[in-house]
């Protein structure tokens, strides 16, 4: 096949074989080492349910006690675009969350994280630490790919968020320098990294974050943000605009008054009810929507920080 099909089923069916032909050449290189290896083929969906994201989990914790490498991978054979992941970036960090790693590793073509871009402007320096992911970083990472990776630089900067919020160390380097990996254990000044918030999350709460697909989103004045800083629950008083046509249950990203995003939640209303409450305090609900059954639009167990 001389040219990518633009039919999904036959990309599909090309992912499928590829597959096969990527196993059979994993289990040769590492057999010259004296390895196990095994393939895992994951989609959103496995991290979007709980008990699958629970299941997955122990899968790969199961491996790692025998000794067992785990190549994984997206199931491109199987994945449409509701439940896929999209990049090997975000599919990485996901693992990385999924198995309580220390760190992350992610090679690239390019050497991390700079002031511009490198291979348009030669005063760019490169980023050696990012404590914070600012929006002027996620300015800087931009949208465009690398000539070889699926995910550009912004990918990059959504796998250290996740991985940072769930206790891990990330680092991306050049991928084509000898002994790069070695280099970079050893604790080497390599590339940029992303130190791990000291307060990461738990694994209901990383599921939270990570595992379940964005609906919508919500924008909250700064007194709410501030309050959100300290553990408190979204009230309706301080929500100051709704975005997307979500339902009651489904995961929301919460913006600060910059429109930054600061939180993720699972709503207790829909879309519709919640901009019918916003801006209310909670005794005033009954005589807005039919069914005022909780006094938060976000309750505080089922809210992450994103910062």
């Amino acid at each position: 096949m001389k040219e990518r099909p633009a039919a999904v089923p036959a990309r599909q069916a090309l992912a499928a074989i590829g597959q096969g032909y990527l196993l059979h050449l994993y289990e040769k290189l590492f057999h010259e080492y004296g390895r196990t290896m095994a393939q895992v083929l994951l989609t959103k969906e496995n991290a979007a349910r709980h008990h699958q994201y629970i299941n997955s989990r122990r899968a790969l914790l199961a491996l790692l006690d025998m000794q067992v490498i785990p190549v994984i991978n997206e199931n491109d054979a199987v994945a449409v675009d509701e439940i896929k992941i999209g990049d090997n970036d975000n599919l990485s960090a996901v693992v990385a969350a999924l198995v309580d790693a220390d760190a992350l590793i992610i090679l690239s073509d390019i050497d991390g994280v700079y002031t511009a871009n490198p291979r348009t402007d030669a005063s760019a320096q490169l980023i050696s630490e990012i404590a914070e992911i600012t929006p002027e970083i996620e300015h800087l990472a931009g949208g465009a790919g690398s000539a070889q990776g699926t995910g550009g630089m912004q990918t990059k900067i959504e796998a250290a968020k996740i991985a940072r919020n769930a206790g891990a160390t990330m680092v991306i380097a050049r991928g084509d320098e000898d002994g790069i990996i070695r280099n970079i254990l050893r604790g080497e000044e390599i590339g940029t990294i992303f130190p791990a918030r000291e307060a990461h999350l738990r694994t209901r709460k990383s599921w939270l974050a990570f595992g379940k697909k964005l609906a919508g989103e919500l924008s909250v004045d700064a007194g709410c943000a501030a309050a959100m800083q300290r553990g408190a629950s979204v009230l309706a008083v301080g929500v100051t605009a709704v975005d997307g046509d979500f339902a009651a249950g489904e995961m929301v990203r919460v913006l600060s008054p910059l429109g930054q995003e600061i939180a993720r939640g699972i709503t207790a209303y829909g879309a519709a009810d919640t901009a019918r409450l916003m801006g209310h305090q909670t005794q005033d609900f009954q005589g807005l929507v039919s069914d005022a059954l909780h006094e938060e639009i976000i309750h505080r167990d089922n809210l992450v920080l994103m910062q």
